[in-house]
Order: structure tokens, then C-alpha cells, then sequence
């Protein structure tokens, strides 16, 4: 999901290509999709730093699972963090505590991808 309009002419330059490759579908609001998300068993994780998320390198990202990201200025609204499944952070350090929303979905996308890639490993007997 975006908040981008499917066929934006920006979008489509900005993903060279690879927006035909990618399904996607449009909802009306965020609390719409993840109703949807839910009723087809996906568990939806909000990424915002709160003191309920737990870190994410702590947290066994469950499959499937959908991930909401908030923007840099005022993150996740509050109604759909209510509505998150859990919550989860990237540890930082420093006296900011927050990344760039596409840097962060990126250091959070490859965690979930390698814990699943680990998961299948062991499923496969195999050790690395």
C-alpha cells in the first residue's frame, strides 16, 4: 500500500519499472486495509519508537506480516497503532532517535527477510 495514487507519474519514475512487477491494491483508509490484511490472517506490525514497541532485533517477525511505517514528521497515527497487531523499533542511539521512513523500512525489511530465510533454513535441516 502507498498513500501515492497507483498511477502517479512521480511514483512510476521513481520505481523505473518495477511498479508493473509489484501487485498492489488501493484502499480507502489504513485502518481499511489492515481490516482486510487481518481477515486474511496477515499479523499487521506497526514500526514507530514507543514505549510498548519492542525491538526489533528481539522480535520473531511472524509470516505473513505487513508492515506500517509512519511519516518522518509525526509518525504512525495514533487510531492505526491501536490497531497494529504489535509494534516494533529500531534500536538507536544519540539524541535522535529516528531514521528516514525509507531508510528505516529498508533496515526493517531486511531483517524480516533474513529471519524468514533463517527460519526456512532450519526448516530445511540445513545450517549456515
Amino acid at each position: 500500500m502507498t498513500p501515492s495514487p497507483p498511477h502517479n507519474r512521480q511514483l512510476l519514475k521513481t520505481a523505473m519499472g518495477a511498479a508493473e512487477y509489484v501487485p498492489f491494491s488501493t484502499y480507502s483508509s489504513t485502518l481499511a486495509c489492515m481490516q482486510e490484511l487481518k481477515q486474511k490472517g496477515v499479523t499487521v506490525v506497526g514500526v514507530e519508537t514507543t514505549s510498548n514497541s519492542t525491538d526489533l532485533y528481539r522480535t520473531n517477525m511472524p509470516q505473513p506480516c505487513a508492515l506500517v511505517f509512519g511519516n518522518e514528521l509525526v509518525g504512525i497515527h495514533p487510531q492505526v497503532m491501536k490497531h497494529c497487531d504489535g509494534l516494533v523499533c529500531i534500536p538507536t542511539r544519540g539524541v535522535k532517535n529516528s531514521l528516514n521512513v525509507a531508510s528505516c523500512a529498508s533496515i526493517v525489511m531486511y531483517e524480516v527477510l533474513r529471519q524468514w530465510n533463517v527460519a526456512a533454513s532450519d526448516n530445511d535441516g540445513l545450517s549456515e
